[in-house]
């Protein structure tokens, strides 16, 4: 019986039978684009051509050694055109994977280097710097080695400063990513604490009065560890989540009431806070920061330095402004008191607060720098106008004329 494989062998025509058969495994058609890369191939060292570098060095040193030109100059001939070939395919791909942009700056660069040299030396100054190096008496300067020793060593030690400084950058620059990163990680742990303290199991708020206690000392604690842009982070989620807001509590078991609109009741009179700022905020530094629609209400910000701070729609009434600099903030529809402006007054240890007509409902403004604040309201003006003291109504954009200073001081 015939071999149907052999007979099939048989009738393939003379030009296939002369071609190699390809595996069945990896016909010619699956073969990757990467299995054949001239530049690999091009740029492959072979061990005879580093032979041949080797034995032409040699030639050249030999014939510079012996001062024949015909030898040096074949050998450094022969090392320089097997330098390029080997050197060629780095610097192509080193050439390809630069930016149009960083290709034409590597342009226009070299053209800068060689076009100035050209115009140096048709504008005559090489001719005159070898005219007074002819001209000098070397012989009273010491010898040309010397100096160019010198300036080698001056040069070095420069190279070496630039190092030492470029270095230094770079570990600042380093140490600055790292602390972000860490305070980032810091703040976010924070976040995740203060929510697993405030809420149950079902989502509510449930703040017992140790609970409380808990959550005021990581707050102070975080804020005493973190920079300005990160106090302001804290500050905003704290305000946010309605944890600096005083609630109205139902006086049996402390627990914050519903207002029948997915929310907590607010009480400015009687009400709660789960976390009270106090004094946490007193004399640190808050410029240039985001406090955008805080709850800054009640807290103390004595000497706090609030320049170029954003507080638009911020709550600061009763807060004790006492010398703090608001040089620059952003005021608008910042809340300084409750009520009108013509009856709000400062706050008061000895009365409690009129929400109602604005009497003890204000911020203690005394001697606050308002110098540059932006969207300064009327009502604004007039209320700082009033209780902010002489020395602080010079700073107020607009002036205080024909309002009366009822500080008295």
């Amino acid at each position: 019986m015939p071999d149907p494989i052999a007979s099939s062998s048989a009738s393939l025509s003379p030009s296939s039978q002369g071609k190699p058969r390809h595996s069945l495994e990896q016909p010619p058609s699956t073969l990757e684009p990467s299995e054949f890369n001239p530049e690999r191939w091009s740029s492959k060292p072979s061990p005879s051509g580093d032979w041949i570098m080797v034995v032409a060095i040699v030639v050249w040193f030999v014939g510079l050694s012996l001062h024949n030109f015909w030898m040096g100059f074949s050998g450094a001939a022969v090392a320089f055109a097997l330098s390029l070939r080997l050197v060629w395919p780095t610097l192509t791909r080193t050439l390809k994977d630069l930016t149009a942009q960083q290709r034409s700056q590597l342009i226009g660069f070299t053209g800068l280097f060689i076009s100035l040299a050209g115009l140096l030396n048709y504008l005559g100054l090489y001719r005159a710097i070898s005219n007074w190096l002819n001209q000098v008496k070397w012989d009273e300067f010491g010898s040309w080695a010397e100096w160019v020793g010198a300036v080698g060593q001056i040069m070095i030690a420069i190279l070496a400063v630039y190092i030492s400084w470029r270095q230094y950058v770079i570990s600042k620059d380093l140490t600055i990513q790292q602390n972000t990163i860490t305070q980032q990680q810091t703040i976010d742990a924070f976040f995740q604490g203060i929510s697993e303290l405030a809420l149950d199991d079902e989502g509510m708020l449930e703040d017992w009065p140790q609970e409380r206690c808990f959550a005021e000392g990581r707050t102070a604690a975080i804020l005493s560890s973190v920079n300005a842009a990160g106090k302001a982070k804290v500050i905003r989620f704290l305000s946010q989540s309605n944890l600096l807001t005083p609630l109205r509590r139902d006086y049996h078991l402390g627990r914050p009431i519903f207002d029948g609109r997915g929310g907590y009741q607010e009480d400015r009179l009687n009400g709660i806070r789960v976390i009270n700022l106090g004094v946490m905020l007193a004399g640190v530094n808050l410029a240039r920061t985001d406090l955008r629609w805080t709850d800054l209400s009640e807290a103390y910000l004595v000497r706090t330095d609030l320049r170029n701070a954003d507080l638009t729609k911020a709550n600061v009434s009763r807060t004790v402004l006492y010398q703090a600099n608001l040089a620059g903030a952003d005021l608008r529809g910042t809340q300084f008191f409750y009520g009108s402006a013509q009856t709000a007054t400062p706050r008061d240890r000895q009365h409690p607060p009129n929400y109602k007509t604005g009497e003890y409902t204000g911020a203690v403004v005394e001697n606050t720098d308002f110098s540059g604040v932006q969207e300064l309201s009327e009502e604004q003006r007039y209320y700082c106008c009033s209780w902010c003291g002489e020395a602080s109504r010079q700073t107020i954009p607009g002036g205080c004329e024909g309002i009366t200073n009822f500080l008295g001081r």
